[in-house]
């Protein structure tokens, strides 16, 4: 069994065990020694503790993997002086993405109308988070202190001194060659260790999906039922139907076979619920089996993970036309226009930025004059909706990581459609090299 059909089964198992464990707790036998003891030594103890290692253990590979990913491949990029043209390209289909995801979920809301006639709570509060200016937040994307920005994750900063350091040892002649060789090798250790920690990935995603389900029950569904499932019908559309269609336009590439190839991925970010967390995983995905470069995957998956939110837009879209409609306020076509504007916008002056999805909501709800309160509302049934807008986020960042390298040169059909590649790092074995794995 390839470790691609074990994680999917550690997912399907962890929701079915989770589901099990809410039934005797919430229906079956609440308030019972059983119930407490799932609860206390399960729920709250076994799979709570694997399910935070397995997510520390996946943070821990990100800042290394990141940054030195990223040095070898700006050292391949200056030597050919193609930073500039791939760093726009990536830009503008990212911006693309968002500002089609935040229009799609728009579109639907409106047709569909999931907030008539549901009634407002009158106790429902919400407090914004102050946001920093715009100015700030665009000189703080430069670090004054690269040692902090790695310690605290700052994703942008990393980018940018990364970027800096590879073009610097791209010019320095013999030097520069002896500390890309060097890089280069620790690329190889740093992916031997990633994929080490495969070996534990189904288990990781047993408990955190185990944990999550227990927690949450169904009752969610029943207020907000018709918003939940017009957020997620649009995430599958844009994630299955719109990045299908930008992939085939754009490269002439099959999408089916990329969805195959990232379903491993999909499964841990749809585990984590983080796009950051998930960052070894859908490099090593996107260099290993879809055969894109490591000089482009590794400057556009990190930045993807940044400042690609295409579910956050979804969920922005139809959370903002949901509590118009609730509220019964029309904010008419310029209000609608000035979403989409906004949230795209925002897409990248918020990256890097705490709680940004609910700071981006609470700007495009205060620019078309709506109630903060709604956001305290559609928060309710946010989790589960966050587990799938992270997935076709990750989806997103590989279809613009592939069209991107097939316009650069710097893609591998044979990988794309090599289907003997059957680990969730294409066939690595623990190490930085690739293998072909028997079906």
């Amino acid at each position: 069994m390839g470790l691609t059909t074990k994680i999917l089964l550690g997912m399907l198992a962890g929701i079915v065990a989770g589901v099990i464990i809410y039934a005797v707790g919430h229906t079956l036998m609440p308030g019972s020694a059983l119930a407490n003891f799932l609860d206390t030594y399960l729920t709250q103890g076994l799979f709570d503790i694997a399910g935070r290692v397995f997510i520390a253990s996946l943070k821990l590979m990100v800042v290394p993997l990141v940054l030195v990913s990223l040095i070898c491949g700006a050292c391949a990029l200056s030597e050919g002086h193609r930073i500039g043209p791939l760093a726009g390209k990536t830009l503008l289909l990212y911006l693309l993405t968002t500002a089609v995801a935040i229009t799609l979920a728009l579109v639907v809301a409106l047709v569909v109308q999931p907030g008539t006639g549901v009634e407002a709570s009158a106790d429902a509060t919400f407090e914004v988070k102050e946001q920093p200016p715009l100015s700030e937040v665009l000189v703080n994307i430069f670090p004054t202190n690269p040692v902090q920005a790695m310690a605290e994750g700052n994703m942008l900063q990393i980018i940018v001194f990364a970027l800096l350091m590879g073009y610097a040892i791209s010019r320095c002649g013999e030097p520069g060659r002896r500390v890309s060789a060097f890089f280069n090798d620790l690329n190889e250790v740093i992916l031997r260790m990633v994929g080490v920690l495969m070996v534990f990935a189904p288990y990781g995603v047993f408990a955190l999906l185990a944990k999550t389900f227990a927690e949450l029950g169904w009752d969610f569904m029943l207020d907000l039922g018709k918003y939940f499932l017009v957020v997620l019908g649009v995430l599958l559309l844009h994630g299955l139907g719109f990045y299908s269609v930008l992939l085939k336009l754009l490269s002439g590439l099959n999408p089916l076979e990329l969805l195959k190839k990232m379903r491993p991925a999909m499964a841990f970010a749809f585990s984590t619920a983080s796009s950051a967390a998930t960052i070894p995983v859908t490099l090593a995905t996107v260099e290993k089996r879809l055969g894109v470069d490591n000089k482009v995957a590794a400057f556009t998956v990190p930045l993807g993970a940044t400042i690609n939110m295409d579910g956050t837009a979804i969920m922005q879209g139809v959370a903002t036309a949901f509590i118009a409609q609730m509220y019964g306020i029309d904010i008419g076509l310029g209000g609608y226009l000035t979403v989409i504007l906004t949230a795209t916008l925002a897409s990248i002056g918020t990256a890097g930025v705490p709680g940004v999805g609910l700071i981006m909501l609470a700007m495009v709800l205060q620019q078309v004059g709506l109630p903060l309160e709604g956001i305290a509302i559609v928060m309710g049934v946010d989790r589960l909706l966050d587990m799938v807008r992270t997935a076709v986020n990750i989806t997103g960042d590989s279809v613009v990581s592939t069209v991107v390298a097939k316009s650069e040169g710097a893609f591998s059909e044979e990988v794309f459609y090599d289907r003997n590649y059957n680990s969730v790092a294409g066939g690595m074995d623990g190490g930085g090299e690739a293998r072909p794995v028997a079906q």
